[in-house]
């Protein structure tokens, strides 16, 4: 392999169901626990109500955020601080529409930055959004499970999926 040229990583992919809410909180304690996700880029996929929000709720809680976490639908993004330090922004691109915002809003540097960043509805920002560490997959079923599918694009990605998958 050439010096000049990083290693392919082998992108992972799992997927889980989640039966409940209370599953919904146990992957995310799970995730919350894995040191890679301080600087993670993690993407929320999924239809409207399919729990994309209530995931971040129950991750962000795992970090130690108290107090209300609301969805940034109409902000945008909402930023976090956890009690150690750790910068969180979670995204929510749904109403995103404009790629002059990205740069207007100092998203780039957001993400250029240290911290974990959560974005809902990446789609809509395509082609101003570096790739994902985590992508995360969240189908409703008939019955009201949730069929997660999760794909590693990275290094980092491929440490939070072993840290969930053990």
């Amino acid at each position: 392999m050439a010096a000049d040229h990083p290693p392919i990583v082998e992108t992972q992919s799992a997927t889980l169901t989640w039966r409940d809410e209370t599953d919904t909180a146990a992957f995310a304690q799970a995730l919350a626990a894995a040191p890679a996700v301080r600087n993670a880029f993690i993407a929320l996929h999924g239809d409207l109500g399919a729990g994309k929000t209530t995931f971040v709720r129950h991750l962000l809680q795992g970090l130690g955020i108290r107090g209300r976490i609301k969805s940034p639908t109409y902000a945008v993004v909402e930023p976090h601080e956890a009690p150690d330090g750790l910068a969180i922004h979670h995204f929510d691109f749904y109403r995103f529409s404009d790629p002059r915002e990205w740069e207007d809003a100092g998203f780039r540097d957001i993400f250029a930055g240290p911290g974990l960043k959560l974005a809902e509805w990446p789609g809509n920002a395509a082609g101003q959004l570096p790739p994902a560490d985590l992508a995360i997959h969240i189908e409703t079923m008939t019955d009201d499970t949730r069929t997660v599918t999760l794909h590693a694009n990275t290094s980092r990605g491929n440490e939070l999926l072993g840290a969930v998958s053990a």
